[in-house]
């Protein structure tokens, strides 16, 4: 009898299991005929242009990704800093934002594969920065670097110019404005943007190492424990590369400037 009854409670388990399991996030995506999508503006990921709409690399990938999914898109813009933790609390479904894969972040979020890779760069003031040409010219303490909060940017600041003063900012152009004001000596971002900015104002400004100092994958984040989300997004993501949308769509966006008078 007790062995009937350990059974029938292992059952119910079993069922109770099945009926309550979390529906992925897929589905739920499909059944309101929409994705909402979170993200923060970055040159050229994503941005607004003249009209106020959003366009970039990130947009045209989430769009893509919507249209493949038969859904309408809804994009969620937030503050980079709080940007995870509106995930986990449902305020959207998906990050698509040129997030850095890091373990940290992955201790909170579930990443894809990659669908890009980004890295590091610096813009700096010609005045102030004259004749710096290695990480180690900004390394020092009399040396004042800015980089937005919460970003990758922000890691590797502390990691490479440990000796710098790091001043944070809840967004790029107000890191931005301070070095147009001359009040830091040059401002960490992830690529293309120092490029672009330099070239933007050659008279100012300048990119003192031609390189990218760091390598990153860049995914989606989703919330944990959602495997049927992860696998479309996987196989998507691959297909996506294997028809060359990526590819062209980066070249589009970092490597011409075709789009230069869309934005303001």
């Amino acid at each position: 009898m007790k062995k009937i009854l350990c059974l029938s409670v292992v059952f119910l388990f079993l069922i109770s299991g099945t009926v309550f399991a979390q529906e992925s996030i897929i589905e739920k995506i499909q059944k309101q005929g929409v994705i909402r999508v979170g993200m923060s503006t970055f040159v050229p990921w994503a941005m607004k242009d003249k009209q106020g709409k959003l366009v970039g690399f990130e947009i045209d990938v989430a769009k893509k990704l919507a249209q493949d999914m038969g859904v309408k898109i809804e994009f969620v813009p937030t503050a980079w800093s709080g940007i995870i933790p509106a995930l986990l609390t449902g305020k959207f479904d998906v990050i698509i934002g040129g997030m850095g894969i890091t373990p940290q972040r992955n201790l909170k979020v579930n990443f894809t594969i990659p669908y890009d890779y980004s890295g590091m760069s610096l813009v700096a003031s010609k005045a102030l920065a004259k004749g710096f040409s290695s990480l180690d010219d900004f390394n020092k303490k009399n040396v004042t670097i800015a980089a937005r909060l919460g970003t990758t940017a922000e890691q590797a600041a502390t990691k490479y110019m440990p000796n710098a003063t790091l001043k944070l900012f809840e967004n790029e152009s107000q890191a931005l404005q301070e070095l147009h004001l001359g009040r830091v000596h040059a401002v960490v971002s992830s690529a293309p943007m120092p490029v672009f900015h330099a070239l933007k104002f050659p008279d100012k400004l300048f990119v003192p190492i031609k390189e990218n100092f760091t390598k990153e994958p860049i995914g989606f984040a989703i919330k944990k424990g959602d495997h049927d989300a992860l696998n479309f997004l996987n196989n998507w993501i691959l297909s996506m590369h294997a028809q060359g949308f990526l590819k062209e769509t980066k070249e589009y966006w970092f490597e011409s400037k075709k789009w230069e008078d869309q934005v303001k």
